[in-house]
């Protein structure tokens, strides 16, 4: 059954591509809903912030802008709420302290199957390339501990790496140069429907992760060239693809 859907989605791929992929010399990994369980506790803080500061949002809404940096989620709400761009001091202070509640909360679990996936990248020859718009150092300061020397200083584009953050292209664009790859050499693994668009845009083939709750097909409406419901298996379809 997976490699029927393997083999549709390489044919997805090359129609929405013009290319054919490549044995993988980079596979690009979101962090939050994708290495850690940690989206629950992003929009616990975000809804937190928001009411200490007079932002009416859901806290389930945050789900939609997982991918984002920051500054731009920020933002957004601000326009939405007082009808104006969110200053430069706002940014600084809300990230802040929604970064102390997400750190009060605890620790996030490390999502199943996330290690396998990595393990089979790296059994493939393939660099393991972090790709998040998250600056969340409690979350970024975690990864040697769980994911030893799978995700080197230089193997990552975070927050502070970016000007436009997902679902522009930049981020995995920015990836697939650290990585060395060319995007027919290239995979992207995200769970956001932001995310997917990222990778997707940028030319890698591109695997939707629905770890979050998201309806059937969702990821691949926003670009995926295969959707599967958890990085168990997504490993098996990476050990397939540096196989071949």
């Amino acid at each position: 059954m997976m490699i029927k859907k393997i083999e549709t989605a390489l044919k997805r791929y090359t129609a929405r591509t013009g290319a054919t992929l490549q044995r993988p010399r980079a596979v690009m990994f979101d962090m939050d809903g994708i290495l850690f369980d940690s989206m629950p506790g992003h929009c616990k803080a975000w809804k937190q912030v928001c009411d200490e500061n007079g932002i009416e949002a859901e806290a389930d809404e945050f789900y939609a802008y997982e991918g984002r940096t920051g500054a731009s989620t920020i933002d957004t709400l601000t326009r939405r709420q007082f009808g104006r761009p969110a200053t430069e001091a706002e940014i600084k202070d809300l990230y802040a302290r929604k970064c102390v509640i997400f750190k009060s909360l605890g620790e996030p679990s490390v999502i199943p199957g996330a290690s396998k996936a990595c393990e089979a990248a790296i059994n493939g020859g393939a660099l393991c390339i972090l790709v998040t718009g998250s600056g969340q150092r409690s979350n970024l300061d975690r990864l040697e501990r769980e994911y030893p020397g799978v995700f080197p200083q230089e193997q990552r584009i975070t927050a502070f790496d970016v000007k436009r953050g997902k679902p522009d292209p930049e981020p995995y664009l920015i990836g697939m140069v650290k990585g060395g790859a060319e995007p027919c050499c290239a995979i992207g693994v995200d769970n956001a429907p932001l995310g997917v668009m990222s990778s997707s845009r940028a030319g890698a083939f591109t695997i939707g992760v629905r770890t979050g709750p998201l309806p059937e097909g969702a990821l691949l409406e926003a670009g995926a060239d295969i959707e599967v419901d958890s990085m168990y298996d997504c490993a098996e379809i990476i050990t397939t693809l540096t196989g071949r």
